[in-house]
């Protein structure tokens, strides 16, 4: 179910960095940045995280329950990729969600995202993540250069106030926050797996 990785390494953030005054793994937020430096820097620790305590499982292990709830890592991997394109489209520019979401078979509800993992093969949820968090990176900062946090999105309330970029960019911060929480449930119930942040070194 897992990979050659000692499945009971614990890293914290302190323990990121090889020597005081040297740079931190990539997804470490920076000590003292920009508003966008540290919201896009939390995003990135946590979408870090999220995938590590995903990563290198087989079907039998995406599929793995804890209790009476019917999450699986599998299931977290489909729907967040789904928020993240579903964010970083609909919400931020009122474009259609596309590929590859238009030929999956989504049909709106509130649980398919979950409910279809089953069906998928491993290789196909860790790629739908992969792709959808890059398509987001790509999304995000493009529309960051292009008006900043305070620009009004395609988002909006019934009354007709749009949303702020700043405002995605927390939705999606409290989605992986929720959802990470999870993942750290479900990796240690398949294999033991702790920890905080990755080790240092760990890529995709």
């Amino acid at each position: 179910m897992t990979d050659t990785a000692n499945p009971t390494d614990s890293t914290d953030s302190t323990d990121s960095t090889d020597s005081p005054g040297s740079p931190g793994p990539p997804w470490e937020p920076p000590l003292a940045g920009t508003e966008p430096e540290q919201l896009f820097g939390a995003l990135n620790r946590l979408r870090a995280t999220f995938r590590w305590k995903a990563d290198r499982l087989d079907t039998a292990g995406l599929r793995t329950r804890v209790g009476a709830s019917t999450l699986t890592l599998g299931g977290l991997l489909k729907h967040l990729a789904l928020v993240e394109d579903h964010i970083s489209t609909v919400r931020l520019s009122g474009q259609p969600l596309g590929a590859p979401w238009d030929a999956s078979g989504w049909n709106g509800s509130g649980d398919w995202d979950f409910a279809s993992a089953a069906g998928d093969l491993p290789e196909q949820l860790y790629a739908l993540w992969d792709g959808a968090a890059d398509r987001s990176r790509t999304r995000f900062e493009a529309a960051l250069a292009d008006g900043g946090l305070d620009q009004h999105v395609h988002l909006s309330s019934p009354e007709g106030e749009h949303a702020s970029l700043r405002r995605l960019v927390c939705d999606l911060i409290e989605e992986y926050g929720r959802h990470t929480g999870h993942a750290d449930l479900l990796r240690e119930a398949v294999d033991g797996r702790v920890g905080e942040d990755p080790p240092s070194g760990w890529h995709v």
